[in-house]
């Protein structure tokens, strides 16, 4: 029946065909759908195992994430005659990093400043805010690795509000400035590591002592002990970048080469990790 049917010309295949053609015709349709069936069941997943590397190898670039920009801006912190310069020209001289440092020299309020506080007061920490923000955009524009003696948010979370509390900034130059500092510090990024020399007022005061600069005679204990108030509460909040905290007290890194290596390698820590 089915070789008959093979060779049948087309125009005589509309001839209705017999039950056992028709029959035969869907047992090899069933037959073949239930082949393709069983291949299916039989053969390997081929979905499966791509999947998982595909899951894994999203996942791995957040454990390993490299850091948004290199480092480039070193900051040290702390009161006066805590150490800031030395500590600045060690760990530039070590690792080969251009210092920036404090300018004293050429302060043209400085002076004033000590003689006569509530007159000079924002006139300084303009001053002052106008420089430091004019290093960081150096910092950040450059494509050396900057240490900074001394940071832009020193003076707006220290300096300025101790000389508000104390009477020796009027409130409205207070406002002023600190209106001035938040459009800046919107602009800038904290630095890769900020460094805090922490240390006692009699610590400070030997320091001060002994570099002998003229200006800082007049300076009062209860104007330093204010300030370390005010260090201390501002680092208990910082959570801007990565943190090292050196005592001073405990770590005389300027007289001590045991001390100064330790310091050395505590910053190479904080910064490349533990080889």
């Amino acid at each position: 029946m089915a070789k008959k049917n093979n060779r049948t010309p087309r125009k005589a295949a509309k001839k209705p065909a017999s039950k056992k053609a028709v029959t035969k015709k869907s047992n090899v349709k069933k037959s073949a759908a239930a082949g393709k069936k069983r291949a299916g069941k039989s053969a390997p997943k081929k979905t499966a195992p791509k999947k998982a590397p595909v899951a894994a190898a999203t996942k791995a670039p957040a454990a390993i994430a490299k850091p948004k920009h290199p480092i480039k801006h070193i900051a040290i912190a702390g009161n006066i005659g805590s150490g800031k310069t030395t500590l600045a020209k060690i760990l530039s001289k070590h690792f080969g990093w251009i210092p920036h440092f404090e300018d004293v020299e050429n302060n043209p309020y400085l002076n004033d400043f000590y003689e006569d506080m509530p007159r000079w007061s924002f006139n300084l920490q303009i001053y002052f805010l106008n420089n430091r923000f004019r290093q960081i955009i150096e910092i950040q524009k450059g494509t050396e690795v900057v240490i900074q003696d001394r940071t832009i948010h020193e003076d707006a979370m220290i300096f300025a509000p101790n000389l508000h509390s104390m009477g020796l900034m009027s409130t409205r130059d207070f406002e002023n400035y600190t209106k001035l500092y938040e459009t800046i510090s919107s602009l800038i990024r904290p630095p890769d590591l900020l460094i805090y020399l922490r240390a006692s007022v009699p610590t400070l005061v030997n320091q001060i002592q002994k570099r002998g600069r003229e200006y800082e005679d007049n300076l009062r204990l209860d104007y330093l002990r204010r300030l370390n108030e005010y260090y201390e509460k501002w680092i208990s909040n910082y959570q801007e970048g990565r943190l090292l905290i050196i005592d001073v007290d405990q770590c005389n890194f300027a007289e001590e080469d045991e001390a100064r290596a330790e310091v050395i390698n505590r910053v190479r820590a904080e910064l490349f990790g533990l080889f």
